[in-house]
């Protein structure tokens, strides 16, 4: 098989209008060749034969990976259709892309903006920033409460929607305002994926996501990828990405690819029932502080829809105490109590068990898997009838 990052083994083009189905199914397909795998296997290699002078596409294990490679071009043409400025690169964790970014952009005297209410190892990383010198700046993400906060900053780093609280920003608002300082705009587009929502459309330099939650959807691989569309910046990524060796292994990189195929089949079941989810959560007297962004009385729901194609598999709510909503979790019997999101076996927790999100002690963070819906809805219920005792 032909691996050339050329362009020339590339799959047939599809159409402009090709729906999400057909996009994920085909995304990152090398040309066929008569007797090939559609899908080639994994790669494994630290290093490639490379007589004379060190040139072409595979030199050394830790800089390129045919496997990569076609991942690469799956999540590329998912994140950025019919885009030719832009470029994805895959790392061996979600944290390792956020990281990337912030630490190949960012030096000593710059400032940055964070969301306040983001995924819980931010704080990690702000620690760190503030070490090397960077002013941290932070802000809700609703209510577009960033912009207040962005004054002279080099960066404006974006969750929508936020994690674990579900709050939707408008993207194409904020990195104007940013666009128009010189800075950067960065979204994670972790909740959202790329079906949802495409950060780069609305005016995001940067798209981040973990691809361990629905991108690959299946809890068992851990990934990372960005996508950019300013070629010096994407440098800057893949210089840090080879400086820290932050890179997927070919069989996480092959699963990934693989799990992409059915990405549109996934989101549409786990999209629909959450939805439903949401609304029979909305009727029950125990339930407050309900957030999903597709709910038409959602605070978030206005601009999600001008922003958003789809809302998410998470739906986040509380319970009355932590001791009610520990029995809530414990009467489930379809739903795992994971930390994760986004995979095909509904997951649960109560989110203040970990101390770094600002939430009630009930609060729960659900995130609504691929099971029949009429089961998963008759999980819960019969599990919050129980729970009441």
């Amino acid at each position: 098989m032909n691996y050339s990052t050329t362009g020339a083994d590339h799959g047939p083009e599809l159409p402009a209008r090709a729906g999400d189905g057909t996009r994920a199914v085909r995304a990152g397909l090398p040309e066929p060749v008569k007797h090939e795998p559609t899908l080639p296997g994994p790669v494994f290699a630290a290093h490639f034969h490379l007589p004379g002078a060190p040139t072409g596409p595979y030199t050394y294990g830790r800089d390129e990976n045919p496997t990569w490679t076609l991942l690469e071009r799956a999540i590329g043409e998912l994140e950025a259709p019919g885009r030719d400025d832009a470029e994805t690169l895959v790392f061996a964790s979600g944290m390792a892309a956020i990281s990337s970014v912030l630490f190949s952009q960012l030096r000593a005297g710059d400032a940055v903006v964070l969301p306040n209410d983001g995924y819980q190892a931010l704080p990690l990383v702000r620690s760190q920033l503030e070490t090397y010198g960077i002013e941290v700046r932070t802000a809700p993400t609703g209510g577009d409460a960033q912009l207040d906060v962005l004054d002279g900053a080099r960066l404006l780093w974006i969750e929508t929607p936020s994690n674990p609280g579900l709050d939707v920003c408008d993207v194409r608002r904020l990195a104007e305002a940013a666009h128009a300082q010189g800075a950067l705009v960065a979204v994670d587009n972790t909740l959202a994926t790329p079906l949802g929502q495409r950060p780069l459309e609305l005016g995001a330099d940067f798209a981040v996501a973990s691809g361990t939650k629905q991108l690959t959807g299946h809890g068992d691989v851990l990934l990372g990828y960005v996508t950019g569309r300013d070629a010096a910046a994407m440098a800057a990524v893949r210089r840090w990405r080879k400086i820290v060796g932050a890179i997927p292994g070919p069989m996480e990189a092959w699963l990934a690819h693989r799990s992409i195929a059915t990405l549109q089949l996934r989101v549409e079941r786990q999209n629909a029932t959450a939805l439903a989810l949401a609304l029979a959560l909305r009727e029950r007297p125990e339930v407050t502080g309900l957030r999903y962004p597709g709910l038409p009385d959602d605070p978030s729901h206005t601009i999600a829809s001008q922003q958003m194609r789809r809302y998410g598999c998470v739906v986040s709510f509380t319970l009355p105490t932590r001791a009610r909503a520990d029995r809530f979790l414990d009467a489930l019997r379809l739903v795992d109590d994971a930390t994760s999101f986004g995979g095909v076996r509904s997951t649960a927790e109560r989110r203040g068990r970990w101390g770094g999100d600002a939430v009630p002690e009930g609060f729960i963070r659900f995130s609504v898997g691929a099971e029949d819906p009429e089961d998963l809805m008759a999980d819960v219920l019969r599990a919050l009838a129980e729970s009441a005792a």
